[in-house]
């Protein structure tokens, strides 16, 4: 029986990799158990670590380790310290959980060592670097990420050197540069990374690598072999045919064998290595030599795809720019803007991109955020505004106080963002990966009984068969099924990160996907967040002498009904009369002396004790509240001059962004803290369902009661609604890359726009459909190719180049995402929602023909 660790001596423990359920830990503790000289095992799925206590006389640590990998999974010793506490939960199936820490890739800490690998360009990849290097002696916490090409480790150098490390990539076939000690954050990154990401760019790239020299290399001995061939007697072909393939096999054997040494014996190298060995021991070295020519030329194939997926990583970094203008001492002087500091004053001149987040402290300008946030049009900020990096000064010269360090802006925690959620694996990723390693084994036995059942029972010929059985193992390779949901995952990421769509991940994706109702946070989320004037009603005197009285009063307040009614008064260029004697009406309103008369504004239950309202001024103000407004009377002496009525009003985009899910077949609930009526007045104006008068307790408690019959997404300010967000299947932040909205929930919408709810959903639909289309091209072409194969209808090459073209299809198929538009599918016009927001409601300025305006309202919406 397991017992915690904290109540007896830990002599060993290790980092398991692979360990994602309960059921796995049961697993490896009944095989540790068996072993002599082991007691006191704990096993923690959760933090993923095996801890106990090792008679080393009778069990070596080596023989726990080989005990536990027989199982398929990967050890790594671990340092005993003090145990953290860890916030961590599988992803596969067997328990339903949305993440993983093997899936984590954090930013290297400072004891950590990091490189970039050239070369990595599918899952498989990342798979054989991450298991050749878990097994070195002296290294742990091994995390490798394929869109960003790192491989980041714990390495005890006194057991393993950094070149050991190296070495042990490059038997695989990659290259690695030492990053270590690079600048880091997202935003500068390495020249490879802040290349234009055009075709020509990554056409360059890929034909300097060793997988390119491979493929010339193959052709031209190809070609020269022909050539023999045309001119020579027949032997000589054949041996130049054969010299062309063992020439061609022999990198690609390397890899297959340093694999194999790592305990990765199933790669698609070692398929390729048995195909062409076996082809030349039949006498088809022709064949062979084609084959090994084509997989290279594949590869490379590859490699250029999976760098276009990068590209929109790339693309946001290239937003940074690489220097700033800093003022230190009364001069302007020029530095890298990696290097900036929080607190320093930078000088932005027309036409300059911003070079970190901060506040404005001097000047006025329309900044262009649409690299940032989508916006099509630009934004005007003055002093006391942020500004976020990245974002365009198109027309005055600001001085901007810096507010976040490099690594921490806007930009840079985007890019992070969208790399991590591209490793982080999504359930049908994990599915495929567990049955890719029970498939692989399948088809070499298939294979097998291939080659040898025909002819040993049949009395079929054996080189035919074998033949048979040699293309068979070529078109089983499940490269195309492994790379079809990364990929199209990738792709997602990448062009929800260019419309302003942050998912943070996989199973993000897949459970956006699969939404039937959305949950919307009232205040902040479907309207502004703050009161707005949307009535002025005139008993005595002109509209606009209302509503200069009432701002009059309330210039001293900074009540938000105060700061809305003065607010409307710049609007409307009103000059504000002199105001004195100001003071508080406890629980009624504010009153002041303007030009030496008394004024106040005050609630309707003031006026009415006064003995102020006539029964049809009651029935104006209650039609007003049932509207859900909040009215304020304006009087002079003991008169009452008129009504100021007021609202948190819609955003200009709501009705449209819940007419859009509706569209998708998606129900929409606002969940408030405001009163039935209030809440009713705006549900019913927007054309969705509501519950009112929830504290954050009563939200938990009304996603989970939705939870339990429907697939529930939140969608809140990302402060106040974080348990809510939390409680639901999908939780989604509002809010134009502010630090809540990027690093809370499983999402964020960066420009404030309820529309983009629905883009969301049918990005990630669209997701899932790309993804089940890639998985049908792949499973389809292998189903009928591994038919053909075994009834000899296809060979060696055909098997090569389906496999490779599977694999190419599924690619281009997942780069289609990146070109997916959801103002298009939605149709709507992208510059909709980007709109200065404009009341709901018009204000009524005819105070002999005033009427409720809900047939307006429904007008101007």
């Amino acid at each position: 029986m397991a017992t915690q660790p904290a109540t007896f001596d830990i002599t060993h423990q290790w980092i398991v990799q692979g360990m994602d359920c309960p059921g796995c830990a049961a697993k490896i503790r009944a095989a540790l158990e068996r072993m002599p000289g082991v007691g006191d095992i704990w096993v923690s799925s959760e933090d993923e670590t095996v801890s106990l206590w090792l008679d080393t006389d009778k069990t070596s640590p080596a023989q726990v380790e080989r005990t536990v990998e027989s199982l398929g999974y990967g050890m790594a010793p671990k340092d005993l310290a003090p145990r953290e506490e860890v916030s961590s939960c599988c992803q596969s199936s067997c328990c339903g959980s949305q993440a993983s820490k093997e899936d984590a890739d954090p930013a290297p800490a400072d004891d950590r060592l990091s490189w970039h690998v050239e070369g990595m360009d599918c899952p498989s990849c990342v798979s054989k670097v991450r298991g050749a290097v878990e097994r070195l002696p002296g290294v742990a916490e091994v995390q490798v990420s394929l869109m960003r090409e790192t491989l980041t480790l714990q390495l005890d150098e006194a057991r393993t050197s950094r070149a050991d490390v190296e070495r042990e990539v490059a038997r695989l076939g990659y290259r690695t540069s030492d990053t270590t000690n690079a600048p880091r954050g997202g935003t500068q990154g390495n020249d490879v990374d802040a290349e234009p990401a055009s075709l020509a760019v990554r056409m360059k790239r890929a034909l300097k690598s060793g997988k390119a020299r491979l493929v010339l290399l193959t052709g031209l001995l190809l070609l020269a072999a022909l050539i023999v061939r045309l001119v020579a007697p027949a032997p000589w072909g054949d041996w130049a045919f054969a010299l062309a393939c063992l020439v061609g096999v022999i990198p690609v054997a390397k890899r297959a064998f340093a694999a194999l040494r790592a305990g990765m014996p199933f790669t698609i190298e070692m398929l390729m290595t048995l195909a062409a060995g076996g082809a030349l021991v039949i006498g088809a070295a022709e064949e062979a030599a084609l084959v090994i020519f084509l997989f290279a030329v594949g590869e490379v194939l590859e490699g250029v795809a999976s760098d276009r997926a990068r590209a929109g990583i790339r693309a946001l970094g290239n937003l940074i720019p690489r220097t700033a203008r800093v003022e230190e001492n009364g001069e302007v002087r020029q530095v890298d803007a990696a290097q900036l500091r929080i607190g320093q004053v930078v000088q932005v001149r027309p036409g300059d991109r911003m070079p970190a987040d901060g506040e404005i402290i001097e000047g006025t300008a329309s900044l262009d955020e649409s690299p940032v946030t989508g916006e099509s049009l630009p934004k005007g900020k003055s002093v006391g505004e942020s500004v976020y990096a990245g974002s365009i000064n198109t027309d005055a010269v600001l001085r901007v106080r810096v507010t976040k360090a490099p690594e921490d802006n806007t930009i840079a925690r985007i890019i992070r963002l969208v790399e991590e959620a591209q490793e982080a694996r999504a359930p049908t990723e994990r599915f495929i990966d567990r049955f890719s390693r029970v498939y692989m084994p399948a088809v070499v036995g298939t294979a097998i009984l291939v080659a040898i059942i025909p002819p040993l029972a049949f009395g079929g010929a054996w080189g035919e068969w074998v033949y048979r059985a040699l293309a068979l193992l070529l078109i089983g390779c499940p490269c195309a099924l492994v790379i079809s949901v990364p990929a199209s995952i990738a792709s997602s990421l990448s062009a929800g990160a260019r419309h302003g769509l942050l998912m943070k991940g996989g199973a993000v994706i897949e459970e956006a996907a699969r939404t039937s109702l959305v949950a919307f946070d009232k205040t902040g989320t479907l309207t502004h967040g703050k009161p707005e004037v949307t009535d002025v009603q005139a008993f005595a005197g002109e509209r606009h002498e209302v509503l200069g009285l009432a701002a009059a009063v309330e210039s001293g307040s900074s009540h938000p009904l105060a700061a809305a009614i003065l607010a409307h008064a710049e609007a409307q260029g009103i000059r504000l009369s002199r105001a004195s004697q100001a003071r508080a009406i406890a629980g009624h309103g504010v009153e002041a002396h303007v030009d030496e008369v008394r004024c106040v504004v005050a609630s309707p239950r003031y006026a009415d004790e006064a003995g102020m309202l006539s029964d049809t001024i009651r029935a104006r103000i209650a039609t007003l509240e049932d509207q859900g407004k909040t009215v304020a009377v304006v009087c002079r002496e003991a008169s009452l001059v008129g009504l100021i009525a007021l609202r948190d009003e819609p955003r200009a985009d709501a009705v449209q962004g819940v007419e859009s899910l509706s569209k998708q077949g998606v129900r929409s609930v606002m969940l408030t803290g405001d009163n039935p009526r209030t809440a009713a007045a705006i549900a019913d104006g927007l054309g969705m369902e509501y519950r009112a008068s929830l504290l954050p307790d009563d939200k938990v408690s009304a996603i989970r009661d939705l939870t339990a019959s429907e697939r529930v997404m939140m969608v809140g300010d990302g402060i106040n609604d974080a348990p809510a967000l939390a409680s639901a299947h999908v939780g989604v932040a509002m809010g134009s890359g502010t630090d809540v909205a990027l690093e809370t929930a499983d999402g964020a919408l960066l420009r404030n726009r309820v529309v983009d709810v629905a883009a969301k959903i049918g990005l990630a639909r669209a997701t899932m459909a790309n993804i089940r289309q890639n998985i049908a091209i792949a499973l389809g072409l292998k189903g009928i190719f591994l038919v053909t194969t075994v009834f000899g209808i296809t060979g060696l090459w055909l098997a090569i180049l389906a496999d490779t073209g599977a694999t190419v299809l599924v690619t281009l198929n997942a780069l289609r995402l990146l070109r997916f538009d959801p103002w298009r599918r939605l149709g709507i016009a992208p510059q909709t929602a980007s709109q200065p927001a404009v009341s709901a409601r018009r204000v009524s300025s005819d105070v002999g023909q005033w009427q409720p305006d809900g047939k307006e309202t429904a007008a101007s919406k």
